[in-house]
């Protein structure tokens, strides 16, 4: 068991011939980066293949060290293990790399060229080291060949696979896994995984729906043989194996092709925090459906750097360390990126960035249009912060879809339809909702009662709505209702185009529920509601809540909301 109030444990099962796994059990866990509300905590998976040679495929999150390493001893003795597989270098699969090499430091470790490269600056012990290409394959004897698969941005952009031809299994690390811990191995019963199978899949693999695409295509030989995918998070999947991935090539192939504008987000991995503010970034852009893709600066050399910023219409540069390899590439970038193309400029807090400032004067010069002002961090990374980029991240995308969306609205649908679609009458409302010290709020109109035991409501949520990532399953938010005689002022001050990360509860009278989220004080009535569950709608998202608390502010009615028309709120 684990420390303080969280339930940590280690489960080690063999689960092919010759092969076991070491699944690290991280029961209480409740949210992994800012985007994950986790409803059943995670795991982190680890896999030994012993053949005439042993293969060690990955460890796991530093906080489980003494735990891991008690279980590796009692699977293997270290010190025979001859390869150690590194899926990638995110610390939840490689935090207790350097531990296992102190254990064996004879073993050589197997990556991609960029794997080795950042594990040299994590890893303080010399190491042995293996270099693989795509196709390139090991043989570690007893039947055991393995094969590897670059598939960069899955979501780390040193990520491959590992596909063990004696056993017809595919070590695929974070790509088709979910965040769930049971000690159910497999994927028997399905139905309690899908929710989180999907919701897994739309916060990390969706943003890279094109690397999908591309690992899968590279892998498409071996994919029909695959007996067992080994994922490093949740279950491993082998009895619902075809829907699984015809759901990831579906979705994938869907949503390539509703996003035929696209933006890259170039920063330098391993620095500062400019992984995840990349990732917040990323997935603001993602949710103006704009096809969206991470891209480590320093997995690349000058050419590819031009030809990657060529494939984009919008570009995101997090700044890189001063007067390093990355920081010199910042030259090419000012002289790659056209006056097509839109650019956002953003800090990546690592103590050393190149300043901002002096990049967007640089790319002003050219002329390069910039409709978000560059992003500057002044302490360590908080919600707030995190709020920040995703918001830029998604005015970012919107200015890219602009023109899109004006062209969409022209070839609208008929305006009798669109009349009498806007005859379905609402009422006016502000939702709010925080997250540590981040909150955010909006009008919304599209909510209806969904169930009496327990009560239950619906609210219609946009995509691009920077309230969407507040209201995850498991999130908590508060429903107020407007006065219908007193709803103007404050409908007029939610309706405000606030800039990303600013205070939208500046000037309002409110307090806070017993929930956290705040409730304003000149409102009809107020519920207090927790998320249960979400159903995808198109272009909204339809989130099914229900109520914990409420009251009401006298005998007042809610204000109703009436529409022209049914194309717009």
């Amino acid at each position: 068991m684990g420390e303080g109030d969280r339930r940590l444990q280690t489960q080690t099962t063999q689960i092919a011939k010759d092969t076991t796994t070491i699944r690290s059990l991280d029961w209480d866990r409740d949210r992994f980066d800012i985007e994950f509300g986790l409803q059943e905590g995670t795991t982190y998976n680890s896999f030994i293949i012993k053949g005439d040679k042993t293969a060690l495929i990955d460890a796991s999150h530093q906080k489980f060290k003494q735990l891991y390493m008690d279980a590796l001893s009692g699977a293997v003795d270290p010190s025979t293990i001859d390869y150690i597989i590194v899926s990638h270098t995110e610390p939840d699969h490689s935090g207790l790399i350097q531990s296992v090499l102190e254990l064996c430091p004879n073993a050589t470790i197997i990556g991609s060229k960029v794997c080795i490269t950042f594990l040299e600056n994590l890893v303080h012990i010399p190491f042995e080291r293996k270099i693989v290409k795509n196709g390139e394959k090991l043989d570690l004897g007893g039947g055991h060949e393995l094969e590897f698969i670059l598939a960069p941005n899955l979501h780390w952009p040193d990520t491959i696979f590992t596909y063990d031809h004696g056993t017809d299994m595919m070590f695929t690390c974070d790509a088709f896994g979910m965040h769930y811990c049971s000690e159910e191995v497999f994927d028997s019963d399905f139905e309690p995984l899908r929710g989180h199978f999907s919701f897994y899949y739309d916060c990390l693999m969706r943003p890279n729906a094109k690397s999908v695409l591309t690992a899968m295509r590279k892998a498409k030989e071996l994919i029909p043989k695959t007996a067992t995918i080994c994922t490093g998070h949740g279950p491993l999947l082998k009895v619902h194996l075809p829907e699984i991935l015809e759901s990831y090539s579906s979705w994938s192939t869907d949503a390539t092709a509703k996003l035929p504008v696209s933006c890259g987000v170039f920063y330098t991995e391993g620095y500062g925090f400019s992984d995840t503010l990349a990732e917040m970034l990323a997935r603001g852009i993602a949710k103006t459906e704009v096809e969206t893709e991470t891209i480590n600066m320093a997995a690349l050399d000058t050419q590819e750097l031009i030809e990657e910023i060529g494939r984009f219409n919008g570009v995101v540069l997090m700044s890189p360390p001063a007067d390093s390899p990355t920081s010199a590439m910042v030259g090419t970038m000012v002289a790659s990126v056209s006056k097509k193309q839109k650019l956002l400029i953003a800090e990546s807090y690592g103590g050393n960035d190149e300043p901002v400032d002096s990049m967007a004067m640089d790319f002003a010069k050219q002329d390069v249009a910039m409709p978000v002002d560059p992003l500057k961090v002044t302490d360590t990374p908080s919600e707030v912060t995190y709020q920040l980029y995703e918001e830029s991240g998604t005015d970012l995308g919107q200015s890219l879809t602009l023109k899109k969306s004006i062209e969409k609205k022209k070839t609208g649908m008929d305006s009798g339809l669109a009349k009498a679609l806007g005859k379905i009458s609402g009422g006016l409302y502000v939702v709010t909702a925080s997250k540590g010290t981040a909150k955010s709020a909006m009008i919304a109109s599209w909510i209806s009662q969904a169930s009496f035991e327990p009560l239950g409501f619906t609210v219609a949520v946009a995509h691009d709505r920077a309230i969407e990532a507040f209201l995850q399953v498991g999130d908590t938010f508060v429903l107020n209702c407007l006065k219908e005689d007193d709803y103007k002022d404050l409908m007029k001050h939610f309706l405000k185009r606030f800039p990303p990360g600013a205070d939208r509860f500046e000037g309002i009278n409110c307090h806070d529920g017993e929930n956290g989220s705040p409730i304003l004080n000149a409102g009809a009535a107020y519920m207090e509601c927790k998320v249960v569950s979400r159903l995808e709608a198109v272009d909204h998202w339809i989130v099914y809540s229900e109520v914990t608390a409420g009251n009401v502010s006298g005998d007042t009615r809610t204000a109703v909301h009436s529409r022209k028309v049914g194309t717009y709120y």
